[in-house]
């Protein structure tokens, strides 16, 4: 549902006093860049670096030729979501994206027209080896309360640990980064070997600055400082392993059966396509053509319980404030629909499977990269 639209000029001062302000246990200092590459982080891809046998020993070969082509396909802009090394329904729609951009049967299958025209990037691999830039010692993570009334009292609804945040940057889950990092500790597991926890357990890697971890190699992630004018939004696009040079994007369709959403540049070819949800029964995707009205980056989000069918209406309405874990996450993409939007997820692994409130979800990584392609000028068509 639709935030509380406002401008850069308003946001940025909010965003500067939550992240560098009063101390409050949520705050989540910017990291600085790495020295010579503009506003990139110092983790970001080297395009001549090699595969190394620790990759080898932890993928299978099939985990491993999968996720080498979803971290190919993630750079080109055809997004496979979360990075995982698994075939599914974001893997499926990436190479579906790929092929029509190829003029390949479009087949969905990494078939061997599709490993031939990937064949060029073969050099990349699945993975690379970073080291946790040590500022991010400085940054304090607590979790984000479920009720919207205490939500509400918080300053920015960032990440709630550290390997999340470092699954966001790498366009993964904190469990992939667990299989990736087998020999760490886990939050909440005991120091000594013990009895596996139960399922319902979710144990995430105790990740700590300075230290060498490996992630998928997701590049892309350039920035040139001077292509973004809003400082904050610089710093969400560093985090977010998202680069400033992008495509510019006549048009836009999303399609509500197989959930996806392709982007065209003014010469009608196909530049992105990433996996979406689309509404549910209660609020459907409101099929038909729109416009833009406006991009607003890191977005607080006016809480209106009437326009959330699954919500009370006698509940207290709320101002959210913004960030990755915030209910429309890094970015507000404003159609000329009424109280409708692109936006992103806290819940980056549930695209494509959970429902939303009618709008359409991305990644954070994912609508990062769609807010810097899209403009006004740029048609909506969402159809069946």
């Amino acid at each position: 549902m639709r935030p509380t639209l406002i401008s850069a000029a308003i946001i940025l001062p909010l965003l500067l006093l939550a992240a560098c302000g009063d101390n409050d246990p949520e705050e989540q200092a910017p990291v600085a860049a790495a020295a010579g590459n503009e506003g990139a982080d110092s983790m970001a891809s080297n395009d001549n670096a090699t595969a190394d046998a620790g990759e080898a020993a932890i993928l299978g070969v099939p985990e491993r030729t999968l996720m080498q082509a979803q971290v190919v396909l993630d750079r080109l802009g055809f997004s496979a979501g979360v990075i995982d090394g698994k075939q599914g329904q974001s893997f499926t729609n990436a190479l579906k994206g790929f092929q029509e951009s190829r003029d390949l049967a479009v087949t969905g299958e990494l078939d061997d027209a599709t490993r031939q025209a990937l064949s060029q990037w073969t050099n990349i691999p699945a993975t690379r080896l970073v080291t946790i830039p040590d500022t991010w010692g400085e940054l304090r993570f607590v979790p984000v309360p479920e009720g919207a009334a205490e939500q509400a009292k918080m300053s920015l609804l960032g990440y709630e640990t550290m390997a999340e945040k470092l699954a966001e940057r790498f366009h993964t889950t904190p469990e992939v980064l667990a299989q990736l990092n087998p020999g760490e500790r886990q939050v909440g597991a005991p120091a000594a070997p013990s009895p596996a926890p139960p399922e319902s357990v979710s144990l995430a890697p105790a990740f700590s600055a300075g230290q060498q971890i490996r992630v998928p190699n997701v590049g892309a992630d350039r920035i040139t400082a001077s292509d973004i004018d809003d400082d904050e939004w610089r710093m969400t696009l560093r985090s977010l392993g998202v680069g400033s040079d992008q495509p510019s994007v006549a048009r836009i369709v999303v399609d509500k059966s197989d959930g996806w959403l392709k982007a065209f540049d003014e010469a009608d070819k196909l530049v992105a396509m990433f996996t979406v949800t689309t509404g549910s029964s209660y609020d459907p995707l409101p099929l038909g053509e729109w416009g833009i009205n406006g991009v607003a980056h890191n977005p607080p989000f006016a809480y209106d319980p009437e326009l959330f069918w699954d919500v009370p209406d006698s509940a207290d309405s709320q101002q959210l404030p913004p960030g990755p874990n915030g209910p429309v996450g890094v970015a507000w993409i404003d159609l000329t629909k009424e109280h409708y939007g692109i936006h992103g997820t806290s819940a980056p692994e549930t695209i494509g499977t959970a429902q939303s409130h009618g709008c359409v979800r991305l990644t954070n990584w994912d609508v990062a990269r769609l807010a810097e392609m899209v403009s006004g000028s740029t048609k909506v068509l969402f159809q069946e």
